[in-house]
């Protein structure tokens, strides 16, 4: 494998951007955030972004109650990291009440539920594309849905409570909840994970969305890294991470980046995705679950991409403003790009990260 320099002042100022933004605990993209705040702190040598990220997670856990509709999107796996970095009974003792409240929610299959109303994510979509009069119908009462962005957050959460309490059953509700979405989500057509399932008509919706897949992917490595190896169902994590980072490949453009809905250059140009997926690969190729001869150009390109995306200020740009969701694909299409968000500046760290591991 090639050798990639790393830029070390580009590391600082992607980190003092990603740190700069107004976290308020809890909302989607603090957990790769704060896992890309972690992994800056390493790569420079410096205690900073950890100390930032505990007195975060510290002033959470002293008013966590009562739980909110998005604890879900809690950076619980980051949490269990600081943990077992600084031994913090308070915060271990917040963490352990947040995993039991995010397992005891109502589920659909293994699954928990994201949302029993929609509304707080569907909208009507951007760039004006109608919804026929069946949609506009749905649109006033969608009902219960679960969203693929989640298997970044509960089972990786969970997997890794698997380590700090051994008798709690984490590891089995990590492996369940991950190979959980397959049934709601997984499309036999494009290969890859759909963006939501209503309960009401039992349908996935939405092809294709390369963040999308980023969320999904990352997920199923972080459980089949904190489940141990030996349990049930890992094999199955396993398989299910290399078949979806294999049909990514087929979708990877030329330059190393993917169109915002992979499967669909209508879609255009976004960034995120490159990163997500240099960090899912780099990590898969260094855990041996991804092979090295057929992952590691890919890998590079992504990150040669990501690299490409940054400015001199280490924003990364086009990346699309926080997606929400529409019953049509045409919204997607049409999200606000060139957004300063942790789903943006987190993945390159992460990518930064890897990378690095992935060469020792």
């Amino acid at each position: 494998m090639s050798k990639l320099k790393i830029d070390v002042g580009l590391v600082a100022d992607v980190a003092e951007r990603l740190g700069a933004h107004p976290f308020k605990g809890w909302f989607y993209g603090d957990s790769i955030g704060f896992e890309g705040l972690i992994a800056a702190a390493k790569i420079l040598d410096d205690p900073k972004w950890v100390n930032f990220s505990h007195g975060f997670f510290r002033a959470w856990a002293t008013r966590m109650t009562p739980f909110q509709p998005d604890d879900n999107t809690a950076p619980g796996h980051v949490m269990c990291d600081i943990v077992e970095q600084t031994g913090d009974v308070i915060l271990r003792d917040a963490v352990l009440e947040l995993g039991r409240h995010l397992r005891s929610r109502r589920k659909h299959g293994q699954v928990s539920i994201t949302f029993e109303d929609t509304l707080r994510s569907l909208r009507q979509p951007y760039g004006g594309a109608g919804l026929s009069d069946f949609e506009q119908k749905q649109m006033e009462n969608p009902g219960a849905g679960i969203w693929l962005d989640c298997m970044h957050f509960d089972a990786p959460f969970f997997a890794h409570l698997s380590r700090i309490d051994p008798e709690g059953g984490w590891a089995r509700a990590a492996i369940d909840e991950i190979l959980g979405y397959k049934p709601l989500l997984f499309s036999a057509e494009t290969g890859l994970y759909r963006h939501y399932w209503l309960e009401d008509v039992n349908k996935s919706y939405i092809d294709g969305w390369g963040r999308g897949q980023g969320w999904a992917l990352l997920g199923l490595l972080d459980v089949a890294h904190y489940v141990p190896a030996t349990f049930a169902g890992v094999e199955a994590v396993k398989a299910e991470a290399l078949a979806l980072a294999r049909r990514m490949l087929d979708y990877q453009l030329n330059d190393g980046n993917w169109h915002c809905m992979v499967h669909e250059p209508r879609s255009g140009p976004e960034s995120s995705t490159a990163a997500f997926m240099a960090t899912a690969f780099f990590r898969g190729i260094k855990m041996g679950l991804l092979p090295e001869a057929e992952f590691v150009e890919p890998a590079a390109r992504a990150y040669e991409a990501m690299v490409a995306n940054l400015d001199s200020k280490g924003n990364l740009l086009g990346v699309s403003a926080a997606v929400m969701s529409a019953l049509v694909e045409e919204h997607y299409w049409h999200v606000p790009l060139n957004r300063i968000v942790p789903w943006g500046q987190g993945p390159v760290l992460t990518a930064i990260a890897a990378q690095a591991s992935a060469q020792t």
